[in-house]
């Protein structure tokens, strides 16, 4: 038995590595804007499975998925203008849109890997907006849930062939 070769591919990916964008367009045309202020970010796809044994599967139970399901959880750091001191308008999109009936809300997002990697999805999204309160000392910080309804399409990565910046900064 041969010894398999070791694999090329030694450096960890930071989990930094991702933009999220929403379309905060009116017109039909995406309109992309980044969501600052990202903390944590964690992207869910949950398979249902159904039961398909035969008695062709000789007692061994046989699984199918039927469906899938996707969401993105994230945290993020509420952000200000430091003269203004209006919130930034990515993120109030997102807080309307979580206060919102029928198709008003639902948010268009995609995300992909800053790097230029091949990790690029897009869906649309529920949106769930929680602020995580906290003591005087705290910083405000929003979870903010996207439940996907329906396909989370991959898409081409709208950085691909871009260098990323020196030292991980992604673009």
């Amino acid at each position: 038995m041969a010894t398999p070769t070791p694999p090329a591919e030694t450096v960890t990916a930071l989990a930094r590595r991702y933009r999220l964008e929403v379309d905060t367009s009116t017109t039909g045309t995406p309109s992309w804007a980044l969501l600052p202020g990202i903390t944590e970010f964690t992207v869910k796809v949950d398979p249902t499975q159904q039961e398909v044994t035969t008695y062709d599967a000789e007692g061994w139970v046989e699984q199918a998925v039927t469906m899938l399901a996707w969401s993105i959880e994230t945290t993020i750091a509420h952000r200000a203008h430091p003269t203004t001191g209006q919130f930034n308008p990515t993120q109030e999109y997102l807080r309307k849109t979580s206060l919102s009936f029928g198709r008003d809300s639902y948010a268009h997002i995609r995300y992909y890997d800053r790097t230029g990697a091949d990790d690029a999805y897009e869906g649309v999204a529920l949106v769930t907006w929680e602020p995580d309160g906290g003591g005087p000392d705290e910083v405000d910080t929003i979870k903010v849930t996207l439940t996907g309804s329906g396909p989370l399409h991959a898409i081409a990565n709208p950085v691909a062939g871009t260098p990323p910046k020196p030292n991980g900064g992604g673009n």
